[in-house]
């Protein structure tokens, strides 16, 4: 069922049923990113201790793992989980492929996908445990690119694959649990600079001041509406699944800014706490951010269960979508900043 996620880890954790959507198990989506995969790339060097790159020397990136990846040029060919590419298409670093929830049923883009042009990437799978190896090799992968929500296993990778996947082409993995919002938000910047990402100038700079501003109104929205109380859930058919806010990157940053969050008293495996629908009313909020990936049940889904209509957020319209997996992009974060801004501005206190 729902643990599909992260039946492939040591252990279940919020990541690993949301993953899944807490009901349906999301896809692994393997493609890969432009040019061959011993290619220079333009752009300016760069190094500040993480990252060397040059367009015709050497070039290295070290990852959340502490394992430090070297090639003798900028790789092409990149292969990347999709929230990666997602995150690389904005800095102005594109991929040919990825893994991941990339496309939906009628083969529209995924909104996980981004700005990522799916019609124009090699799909090796979309639903979780989905890994066309095959069509991998066949891409000649210069760099294999995921997040980590459990180090050191990279995002949708299944587990039983692997070892022969990583044997095909280096690879980077990128933290993002447990650690505010702005450290992946850093790492994936440094990264699209080693791979030749402009990051001081233009689009890439307005993105992060965008993001800093995005931040000083979200403290401000807190800071003048300081009772209105946020609860960050995701539903699935048999249960309603509450977050910590600690372990998810957006939410501890934003906590960081004031918002006040309903914190779950009994999270098991150190990300969520798993509700009965029968128990689904066990906290009450002003505000209801409610994961809105693709393979998670929506409030249009939820409205034969009585406790989420009776949820005092719920009756007062006071809901909104939260893509519990964010884009790690500055533009994207500013996005989900403004709209958390804007939902708690115009939140009228109801517990």
């Amino acid at each position: 069922m729902h643990s599909s996620r992260f039946a492939t880890t040591s252990g279940l954790s919020r990541r690993g049923v949301l993953a899944a959507g807490g009901s349906v198990g999301l896809g692994a989506l393997l493609a890969a990113c432009g040019g061959s995969s011993d290619s220079g790339s333009s752009g300016s060097a760069k190094s500040d201790g993480k990252e060397t790159k040059s367009a015709s020397g050497p070039w290295s990136f070290t990852d959340d793992r502490k394992k430090t990846v070297k090639a003798a040029h900028v790789p092409g060919n990149l292969v990347a989980y999709i929230g990666s590419a997602a995150a690389l298409h904005d800095y102005g670093i594109e991929c040919t492929g990825v893994f991941g929830p990339t496309t939906l049923k009628d083969g529209s883009a995924d909104p996980m996908a981004g700005g990522v042009d799916v019609k124009k990437v090699t799909v090796l799978g979309n639903t979780w445990g989905e890994f066309n190896i095959e069509k991998y090799a066949a891409l000649s992968p210069g760099l294999l690119i995921s997040h980590m929500y459990e180090a050191p296993t990279l995002w949708y990778v299944p587990d039983d694959s692997s070892k022969q996947i990583l044997s095909l082409a280096p690879s980077v993995g990128i933290n993002v649990a447990g650690v505010p919002l702005t450290t992946p938000l850093q790492r994936y910047a440094e990264l699209a600079r080693s791979l030749g990402a402009d990051m001081t100038t233009g689009a890439n700079a307005a993105q992060k001041a965008r993001f800093e501003k995005s931040s000083a109104d979200l403290r401000a929205a807190a800071k003048a509406h300081p009772g209105v109380t946020v609860l960050a859930g995701s539903a699935s058919t048999d249960s309603f699944y509450v977050s910590t806010p600690s372990s998810a990157a957006d939410l501890s940053y934003y906590k960081s800014l004031g918002v006040d969050f309903i914190v779950p008293n009994k999270v098991k495996g150190g990300f969520f706490e798993t509700l009965s629908w029968e128990n689904a009313d066990k906290y009450k909020s002003d505000v209801i951010m409610l994961d809105n990936r693709t393979a998670t049940l929506q409030p249009k889904d939820l409205t034969s269960k009585p406790t989420w209509a009776q949820l005092p957020a719920v009756k007062a319209g006071q809901v909104l979508g939260w893509p519990s997996e964010p884009i790690f992009s500055y533009a994207k974060c500013a996005d989900r900043i403004d709209a958390l801004t804007k939902a708690i501005t115009s939140a009228k206190k109801v517990i």
